[in-house]
């Protein structure tokens, strides 16, 4: 993680580790010992590296690498509504998610991806005081460049960065983490490989330092304590991610002094 012009060392931002035995082989969900593709502990997230001021075009942007998940998020705004909208006392927020032709295995099928879109508007809206920008509007813009697993989470978090670096006014960052199920295990954070052969999913974004969730996504067949457990994890994860996105941006306020 840094900011502009700070160290490109990755970060991590495990949730408490718990005693786990050592994995021994590829993917088998009903065995407890098996090993994650890329040697990550069951509860051990990707390191992180989050940059701000990735697009100086825009009023505000960000880059975030989660291992081979890389995303690029532009904030435009505020900006007066389009004449065609409804008069509104508080503002409006637009949020488009999209992927580059190259983003998955499968060239040249970078598309809008209008479900990531919505979840992203319900994740970040409940976080920004629309009523400090009346008439006007916040575009986001995010790019996935490769898709490399748990997607949609390091979105949300990256968009979030990127409207604290355009100055956007919020309650407080957003921070979103996932837990797959595969089988008997929880692994937070799954890759690519992990989340086609998945059980279920569960997907937490909240303003940590509030404890407050702004979007909650459950997929899939869930046991009441398999819930509890994997909203533990997350929560947990995103807190010690929030700690490393409000870095990122000290880091970009010093070198910018």
């Amino acid at each position: 993680m840094s900011g502009k012009g700070g160290s490109a060392t990755p970060t991590t931002y495990s949730p408490s580790p718990q005693n786990q035995k050592k994995p021994k082989s590829l993917i088998f969900k009903d065995d407890v010992d098996w090993v994650r593709p890329d040697g990550r502990g069951f509860q051990h997230c990707r390191p992180a590296f989050l940059r701000t001021g990735a697009v100086s075009a825009a009023s505000g942007s960000a880059y975030a690498e989660f291992g081979n998940t890389k995303v690029i998020v532009s904030v435009f705004g505020p900006r007066e509504s389009k004449k065609s909208q409804m008069y509104s006392d508080i503002g409006r927020l637009n949020c488009n998610v999209s992927n580059t032709t190259f983003a998955t295995p499968v060239r040249g099928q970078g598309s809008d991806h209008k479900e990531f879109s919505s979840v992203l508007h319900k994740a970040l809206e409940g976080a920004i005081i629309l009523e400090s920008f009346p008439k006007t509007t916040v575009d986001v813009f995010a790019l996935v460049l490769e898709s490399g697993g748990s997607d949609l989470p390091v979105v949300i978090s990256c968009a979030s960065l990127a409207l604290a670096d355009a100055g956007i006014r919020m309650y407080d960052l957003v921070a979103s983490v996932s837990v797959s199920c595969l089988g008997k295990n929880l692994v937070i954070d799954p890759i690519f490989e992990e989340e086609n052969c998945r059980d279920g999913s569960l997907m937490i974004t909240c303003m940590a330092s509030r404890n407050e969730v702004t979007q909650l996504t459950i997929t899939g067949e869930w046991s009441t304590p398999k819930i509890h457990e994997a909203m533990q994890l997350c929560l947990d994860a995103c807190m010690k991610l929030r700690m490393v996105m409000r870095s990122c941006l000290k880091d970009s306020a010093s070198s910018q002094e």
